[in-house]
């Protein structure tokens, strides 16, 4: 049976949400095409993605000399394990984020913080980092006020560019991405943009 993992990175009602609407728009179809398939939802803002901080770095080298953590170390370290167990036993994995001030959401970045592990999606070596994860298939839905994706606008993405690099670094080739842009630009426009994005998402989701 294959495993489709969501991951969700938006605080807003799924209606409040283009790139949240059009993520559904995707799952809707994907279920009717593929009803055998397991679909897992990982809400970011309604679930415990602990951020790289002072606890998980003290940790970490605790561990690494045998030394016993604290409850909350033992809590943060516990947890981010299982959020990169749970990505890597995802046969294919959907985003679905805004774009922030030129980037995602931070508990979206938190959660690629999670998700690369040396030893676990990569490996360093001599000739430099290796990817670890294989055959997975990845989809990216990200909606944005304005156009970034070409035009002036275009040098300061730092959203689509910046999660390919990573998918790649740990070895994920296959991903797609689906942009819903310039939803704030004229709102008269927005619905209809929001439609043209998921009439492709619905054709997608035979393929994926």
């Amino acid at each position: 049976m294959t495993k489709v993992l969501y991951v969700k990175a938006n605080p807003k009602e799924d209606h409040q949400s283009f790139s949240a609407r059009v993520a559904n728009d995707f799952l809707d179809a994907y279920k009717t095409e593929h009803p055998e398939d397991m679909v897992e939802v990982l809400d970011l803002y309604n679930s415990f993605i602990p951020l790289i901080d002072g606890d998980v770095l003290q940790a970490w080298g605790k561990l690494a000399n045998g030394h016993e953590l604290t409850d909350d170390e033992a809590s943060k370290v516990s947890r981010l394990g299982y959020l990169v167990d749970q990505f890597l036993a995802a046969d294919k994995v959907v985003f679905s984020a805004p774009m922030w001030n030129f980037g995602f959401p931070p508990l979206m970045k938190a959660y690629l913080d999670a998700v690369c592990v040396a030893g676990k999606t990569f490996k360093y070596t001599a000739e430099g980092p290796v990817g670890l994860v294989e055959g997975k298939e990845v989809l990216m839905i990200e909606a944005r006020g304005g156009i970034y994706s070409e035009g002036p606008m275009r040098q300061v993405e730092h959203t689509e560019s910046y999660f390919k690099t990573v998918m790649n670094f740990i070895g994920i080739s296959q991903v797609q991405t689906i942009i819903v842009e310039g939803v704030a630009l004229d709102p008269s426009k927005a619905e209809d943009i929001y439609h043209a994005a998921a009439s492709k998402a619905k054709e997608l989701a035979s393929q994926f």
